[in-house]
């Protein structure tokens, strides 16, 4: 089949396009997500060449792409009252809705289902190639079944030219990863898919919304797929990718000691490597992560890897749609190296850490209080002295004792005292703390890291989990007072100096919320059974499949 190569900015190709969708062909276009293989959604018979071009199962559904919310009710049994405050959050973008389907709908497009996936996408070139169509186009993304999802149009053409009528270059998609996939089909509201728009957000706006288990495992055997990307093995490249769960430290030990792949990896870990690596971007960053997530594991292809030992992302925010395509990558297979399970434990000042801390003890977890710690003989050596002292002068440690209140007035007024303390001090801190947590692994535990400044002080590098307390701002300040004895004043202002409440949320695996209300016992039951799947998992070099 002769393939023409058509061009989104410009107007006679998307009018193009859509004669040629209009006409029952297929398209390739591009969204802000991943670039969709397209077809008219109410012809089955054309929707049934998307199955054939791609290779995919007939049972998985596709997602219908609108331009218009106005185009939705036609499409659908009734529009709910949810779909319309999805919609006005977060249309036109990544996020797509399932609803009971109607008439209009042909079997093929559902995969044999009873509802309907419906976006409207926020590319500009999608829009306007569906306007010229005057159809809904159905469109999973423009690549082979199984392979890595397109994000760059040379993607596209490797897998599809001569293989459908057109394809549309639109540069690279801003996302980077499939949609989000809510149904509202169901009781509750459930995230079948995650993507671009995250579990919290979409919580913010409907309130109680579940998450569906298969997010995060493999589909039972004979279950059907509610929405792409639920059932079979995708995204896989055509070397063999193993997940590693690790600290970034465990992680870097264990791919060094392989030796026979590369590493699929963040920036952090780069540098702690001995083997060659392929960064997907920061740790903590997760829309860096999707953006460059399928452009990585195409990468792989391109350098001939055979083996690849990717870093697990977190599970939370944007970064859970990273982890669900890896997860599918390889299979459903874990790595879990040996070693101590260590949570980092932090958060704002005020949220109430100790309290968390004291329930995970009770549930089974040894806790480090790192702030003792870097009070402790080990870290403020007469080295570590004559250090301070040569950068913040002699009366921060006269006669060779430390004067605390001194040296945190003269280092912490500003970003560069702050950062010269660190440099001096943090580097200690850490090899202390590896001392003690290697005290505390015989007890076989796992380890919670009380750490306020964990990020600051890198003692995350040792840390396989982030738990994060948070609570609502003014009742973190009547904490902070009623503890401390201090004015509204200067609990104001300890929390100018600090980190705001993103910034720990948004690395954060897990969150427990301890405001007025909120039940503790319930987040901290939660976190200590995920602890306890990781234990049972580890040392297993075999793997573990979930």
């Amino acid at each position: 089949m002769e393939t023409l190569l058509l061009r989104a900015d410009n107007q006679p190709d998307r009018e193009r396009a859509g004669e040629i969708l209009r006409q029952g062909g297929l398209v390739a276009i591009p969204t802000e997500t991943v670039y969709g293989l397209a077809a008219n959604a109410l012809d089955g018979r054309a929707v049934r060449k998307i199955f054939a071009a791609k290779g995919r199962p007939a049972d998985n559904p596709l997602i219908v792409h609108i331009s218009d919310f106005s185009q939705l009710a036609p499409l659908v049994d009734s529009v709910p009252e949810a779909a319309r405050k999805l919609a006005q959050a977060f249309w036109p973008g990544p996020l797509t809705v399932i609803l009971p389907k109607s008439p209009l709908i042909p079997m093929e497009t559902s995969g044999g289902l009873d509802t309907v996936a419906v976006r409207l996408p926020a590319h500009p070139a999608a829009r306007a190639v569906i306007d010229a169509a005057g159809v809904p186009l159905a469109a999973p993304s423009a690549n082979l079944s199984g392979r890595p999802s397109p994000t760059a149009f040379t993607h596209v053409q490797a897998d599809l030219a001569g293989r459908v009528d057109a394809l549309l270059d639109g540069g690279d998609c801003p996302v980077g990863v499939e949609s989000t996939v809510i149904t509202l089909a169901g009781g509750t509201p459930t995230v079948l898919r995650p993507g671009g728009v995250t579990l919290r957000q979409l919580r913010a706006v409907l309130g109680q919304v579940d998450l569906d288990p298969a997010v995060l495992r493999q589909l039972e055997d004979g279950a059907k797929a509610a929405s792409p990307g639920m059932k079979y093995k995708h995204y896989a490249p055509q070397a063999a990718v193993a997940l590693v769960d690790a600290s970034p430290e465990s992680y870097a030990r264990y791919v060094n000691g392989k030796g026979d792949g590369w590493a699929l990896c963040f920036d952090e870990d780069v540098a702690a490597l001995t083997v060659p690596s392929v960064s997907l971007g920061p740790r903590y960053d997760g829309a860096r992560q999707a953006q460059r997530l399928f452009w990585a594991l195409h990468r792989l292809d391109e350098l001939g890897v055979d083996a690849a030992y990717a870093h697990c992302p977190r599970r939370a925010g944007v970064s859970l749609a990273v982890y669900n395509r890896l997860v599918r990558a390889a299979g459903f297979s874990i790595l879990r190296p040996g070693g101590p399970v260590v949570v980092g434990l932090t958060g704002p000042s005020g949220a109430g850490k100790s309290t968390v801390a004291k329930l995970l003890e009770k549930g089974g977890c040894v806790s480090v209080d790192c702030d003792a710690l870097t009070r402790s003989p080990q870290v403020y050596d007469t080295a570590c002295l004559a250090e301070l002292r040569g950068a913040f002068g002699d009366a921060v440690a006269p006669g060779g004792i430390l004067d605390r209140h001194e040296l945190a007035r003269r280092a912490f007024p500003t970003k560069e005292g702050r950062k010269a303390l660190g440099e001096i001090t943090f580097p200690r801190i850490l090899t202390a703390l590896r001392e003690r947590v290697e005290e505390l692994a015989a007890k076989g535990r796992p380890i919670l890291l009380d750490a306020p400044t964990l990020f600051e002080a890198g003692l995350d590098a040792v840390c396989v989990r982030i738990l994060v307390v948070t609570a609502p701002r003014e009742e973190r300040l009547r904490r902070v007072i009623a503890r401390d004895g201090v004015s509204r004043e200067e609990a104001l202002a300890r929390f100018s100096a600090q980190q705001k409440e993103d910034f720990y949320t948004d690395r954060a695996d897990y969150v427990i919320e301890n405001g007025p209300g909120m039940q503790l016992e319930g987040q901290a039951r939660w976190v200590l059974e995920e602890l306890d799947s990781i234990m049972e998992a580890k040392g297993g070099a075999e793997g573990h499949r979930l």
